[in-house]
């Protein structure tokens, strides 16, 4: 049982990262919230799959390759970026420890690249529009994003450096953590400890950035819908600059190697957050700027077209 409370909002909770056991098996809260995300984000994207000129059943084909290679995805990311945790004395992988997931260890852009990959792959194989498609499952996954960072809350895991904000979070397993890892000194143990201070709950400020990337897409898709891929760099934009901002408040980043710039590490995820939204901004304006000298036509509106031809 975890206690957390935020002092400055008057809130205290008591938290159990089990739900129920089954047949003598723990059911995390973790497990819980991601597997709703992921029914929510696929029954909203199959609701709408028909604006962007997609079937349902494609996004169901798709999604039973992209979910099993996701998994291995968001490990091999974290894994990849943490080498050290998962090697033998002699150097060698341990990999009984790699597929050892019960004690933790995912990250989500690894997950984002092997799904963006197996679309890709999907997608040239079905002679369907990769950026169509992209279009549409960025909805879903901000909608599983923003629903499967409280997986973190109840995790007690993926929060933030210390703070006095009026929405701190405390936790003496938040306290014990970073003391533990020789990130805070006693007195700041201490006043995490009493309430007087906390960390940021950053798992809160990524779900709410996400909330409203997601407001954005479906505003854009239904009000400013321009050219296939729009809401995939926008997605690809607003993300990643939402993740370089609240990386570089959290206390167990992934760090690239080892390298340094000006004497700090370098974050992983904030190199490729940083990297990924430029490149997407500078895509959608060279987009915007082509546009105007040459409209083109939407790969759900072909689709329509093709159909209405072939009815005829």
């Amino acid at each position: 049982m975890n206690h957390i409370s935020f002092p400055g909002l008057g809130l205290e909770l008591d938290l159990n990262r089990v739900a129920f056991v089954l047949f003598g098996r723990s059911v995390y809260w973790y497990g819980i919230i991601i597997a709703v995300g992921f029914l929510l984000a696929m029954t909203f994207c199959c609701r709408r799959a028909k604006t962007f000129g997609i079937r349902r059943d494609d996004i169901y084909d798709m999604l039973l390759a992209a979910v099993p290679l996701s998994f291995v995805g968001c490990r091999g990311y974290y894994v990849l970026f943490n080498l050290k945790e998962f090697q033998k004395d002699d150097g060698s992988m341990d990999w009984g420890q790699v597929i050892r997931i019960s004690d933790g260890g995912i990250a989500i852009y690894g997950a984002v690249i092997a799904a963006a990959l197996t679309l890709l792959v999907f997608c040239r194989w079905r002679k369907l529009s990769f950026l169509a498609f992209a279009d549409l499952g960025v909805q879903g996954l901000f909608i599983g994003q923003l629903i499967g960072r409280w997986g973190n809350f109840f995790n007690v895991e993926a929060y933030g450096s210390v703070t006095d904000a009026p929405w701190r979070m405390c936790s003496p397993t938040i306290a014990r953590w970073l003391y533990g890892g020789g990130q805070i000194d006693e007195v700041t143990y201490q006043s995490i400890l009493t309430g007087e201070l906390g960390v940021h709950p950053t798992f809160l400020y990524e779900s709410l950035w996400n909330l409203v990337g997601l407001v954005l897409v479906i505003y854009l898709s239904k009000k400013f819908y321009r050219f296939d891929g729009q809401l995939f760099l926008t997605y690809v934009s607003w993300y990643g600059l939402g993740r370089f901002w609240v990386e570089g408040l959290r206390t167990d980043s992934l760090y690239f190697f080892g390298l340094e710039l000006f004497g700090y590490p370098i974050r992983t995820s904030q190199v490729l957050a940083l990297v990924s939204a430029l490149v997407a901004v500078g895509v959608m304006a060279w987009r915007f700027i082509r546009l105007k000298n040459k409209p083109e036509q939407l790969y759900a509106q072909r689709i329509a077209q093709k159909e209405e031809n072939e009815e005829a």
